[in-house]
């Protein structure tokens, strides 16, 4: 024994999803997609057109791009500690250390201002964390 309040809900959950559909479809179809005087340009990828592929970044700027954003998420001695251990991971990385560990200590200022970036100064690639400090300080 069905009562009336069954049936309605039950056409209701038949009709229901068959009604949003519809209206979905009418509403995508009758939007404008391009202007009618087709001033635009319609751009589409072509593998015939398409440019030279990206060249690989240099190990020392996707250092300097993970230590940075490890800055961000933790801290500037966090980001010293991890230079310091990929430099003497691969050695081919010292002589960018010191524009990498400059490069934090201007980050730490733009973080921690001037007197909270010196906190975290230590004596990784020198002074150079320091000196990025001074640089962004002044």
């Amino acid at each position: 024994m069905k009562t009336t309040a069954h049936r309605v809900g039950r056409t209701l959950a038949l009709v229901l999803p068959v009604v949003l559909v519809l209206s979905g479809t009418l509403a995508v179809a009758s939007v404008p997609w391009t202007t009618p005087d087709s001033q635009y340009q319609v751009l589409t990828a072509s593998s015939a057109k398409a440019s030279t592929l990206a060249k690989p970044r240099a190990p020392q700027d996707v250092l300097r791009d993970r230590l940075l954003a490890e800055l961000q998420r933790k801290d500037p001695g966090v980001a010293l500690t991890h230079l310091q251990q990929e430099v003497h991971r691969r050695p081919s990385l010292v002589k960018h250390c010191a524009s990498i560990a400059r490069a934090l200590g201007r980050a730490a200022v733009a973080k921690y201002g001037p007197v909270g970036a010196q906190r975290y100064s230590r004596p990784v690639c020198d002074t150079s964390f320091a000196s990025g400090v001074a640089q962004e300080s002044s």
